[in-house]
């Protein structure tokens, strides 16, 4: 029944055999830092306050133990009850969470049950998985007040483990006051699990009205993996400058491999589309005026190499909520109801989710704060994987890059820990006009028009087709969200990157134009031929004569 896979200096523990098939299945032979330290100690019983850096495996410290205690449990109490909850930030979050334990529970299915609520269904509609009361719930907490509001789901009785995923997070999402009210609806007794990638007063209040005795882990000293593994760059650029050098990179190439480009807000995020549909280059834009299944479906797409650059926006909580309630204040009531109308206030990108072999991430624009930062950048490098971050930093910006550098060396050193991008501008002036040319396509009208047309294919995507998707999955794995969506005016000639305009330094590592006319070649694409090009082959007079001794040949031998 029981298969020794955890040994550490302190004890042994002794995991389920269906768990330890399913981590096998996973490639997983070593635990992280985190799983080690965490694992035992939840097993034992005891309260946990874990901070460790993203991608450091928390998902799994938590539902290991989760999956191992309801197993245990059940050998002597067969009814089934909800012994688990599970609360997230972000819907994304919440989906991640079920499918990570759905394949930990691979061999237990029957045993162990998930359900995630924290989509936007109705509440009427969720009402039958929680009849059948699954072990394990995942959902956002103003999800689940309103279930308990609505009196469908009851959890007094039976609940056992509470988890907070993401804690830094909750409070500045605006749950403070859903997390207060539901854990009046939760037994006396419990066990508590909160994980979080940073300690902040939110974390410190979460801790005295969640947890009892606990003990705290703090494992990485950097909230960032190491300069070996993470590598990362400033370079300093107005605004202008910002379009013409993400261009330049994208265009010939020299950032390869799949990118998370990070900008301020959802104007930003469509202007970039357009102005890089220009120069026909695909990207998707994720944001939360997007359906959570189409969210969804463009991460899942993403992680099985679909995309290669996703356009996102953190804009949701990640800016120092005293700073976002000033903001608010200043502004009139009429103004904030009509900007947040169409927004998913449980969304969020730069956080929680995980995204699969990120190479890079390029803050177009400087998030708002250093806890911004480093979620941003804790999307790539994750696990023992290398990756980079690539910061574009205006003048106006250079205050709060001075702040990322004093949080992350921790005032101990004057090294930076922006390393300047070695990028000369001067290199790549022979863009300018190209690039001038396609920023006058992308006008404020063509933004709005742009938004509006993929929202409303998105809602079409996840609303109108689920059942045709249902019944056709392939079709949905063939949907794609990176079509262009041409409000602006496309131009031909900004597609080519004429040999020219390469700098000098580059040209041995690109070439795009010779190879993109190769590949035309032989694909046999329809070319016209210059009358250069003829003049060098065939005469056509030569050819005539040819003909026309064949054809008389022909006629005497006839």
């Amino acid at each position: 029944m029981y298969l020794l896979v955890l040994s550490t200096c302190d004890r042994d523990v002794k995991l389920c055999l269906f768990v330890s098939q399913a981590l096998a299945d996973l490639g997983w032979s070593q635990p992280t830092l985190i799983q080690e330290k965490a694992i035992p100690l939840a097993l034992e019983g005891k309260d946990l306050l874990a901070r460790a850096r993203t991608g450091s495996g928390k998902t799994a410290a938590y539902a290991i133990p989760l999956i191992q205690r309801i197993l245990t449990s059940k050998q002597t109490v067969r009814e089934q009850a909800i012994r688990a909850l599970v609360l997230v930030p972000t819907k994304e979050l919440g989906q991640q969470v079920q499918s990570m334990i759905r394949q930990l529970t691979a061999y237990c299915s029957r045993d162990v049950r998930v359900a995630d609520i924290s989509g936007k269904a109705d509440i009427s509609a969720q009402k039958p998985i929680l009849m059948e009361k699954p072990d394990i719930v995942v959902s956002t907490p103003s999800r689940v007040q309103a279930h308990i509001n609505g009196q469908t789901l009851q959890l007094q009785s039976s609940l056992e483990m509470l988890v907070i995923d993401e804690a830094d997070l909750l409070f500045s999402f605006g749950f403070e006051a859903d997390l207060k009210s539901l854990l009046c609806h939760l037994p006396k007794i419990y066990q508590a699990f909160l994980m979080s990638a940073t300690l902040n007063d939110d974390v410190q209040a979460l801790k005295e009205l969640v947890l009892h005795n606990p003990v705290m882990l703090k494992l990485q000293g950097s909230q960032l993996p190491g300069s070996s593994q993470l590598q990362q760059y400033s370079v300093r650029c107005e605004e202008e400058d910002k379009f013409l050098l993400i261009y330049t990179l994208l265009k010939l190439g020299l950032v390869q491999g799949k990118s998370l480009l990070f900008v301020r807000d959802v104007d930003r995020c469509y202007r970039l589309k357009l102005f890089l549909e220009q120069f026909s280059i695909p990207a998707c834009v994720l944001n939360s005026e997007l359906p959570i299944h189409s969210r969804c479906h463009i991460i899942t797409q993403f992680n099985q190499g679909f995309y290669n650059y996703i356009i996102a926006t953190d804009e949701q909580g990640l800016e120092n909520p005293a700073r976002c309630s000033q903001k608010t204040q200043e502004k009139g009531k009429k103004k904030k109801n009509s900007r947040k109308k169409g927004k998913d206030k449980e969304y969020g990108v730069s956080r929680g989710i995980d995204f699969h072999n990120v190479c890079n991430v390029i803050n177009f624009d400087f998030p708002a704060s250093v806890e911004s930062y480093i979620h941003r950048v804790g999307r790539t490098a994750r696990a023992d994987n290398p990756g980079s971050a690539l910061s574009f930093i205006s003048h106006t910006e250079l205050p709060m890059l001075m702040e990322v550098e004093n949080a992350l060396t921790g005032d101990r050193t004057h090294d930076s820990v922006l390393k300047p991008y070695g990028f000369k501008m001067e290199e790549i002036e022979g863009f300018r006009y190209r690039c001038r040319d396609a920023m006058r396509s992308v006008t404020k009208q063509a933004v709005k028009e742009a938004r509006l047309k993929e929202i409303k294919q998105e809602l079409l995507n996840s609303e109108k087709l689920k059942t045709y998707f249902e019944d056709n999955p392939r079709d949905l794995q063939l949907l794609r969200h990176d079509k262009d969506l041409h409000p602006a005016v496309i131009k031909p000639h900004l597609k080519n990157v004429p040999d020219y305009l390469i700098p000098t330094a580059l040209k041995s590592l690109v070439n795009p134009l010779k190879r993109r006319k190769k590949k035309k070649n032989k694909a046999g694409g329809v070319m016209l031929s210059s009358f250069k090009k003829n003049s060098r082959g065939k005469n056509p007079l030569k050819s005539f004569r040819y003909t026309r001794k064949k054809r008389e040949k022909k006629a005497g031998k006839s």
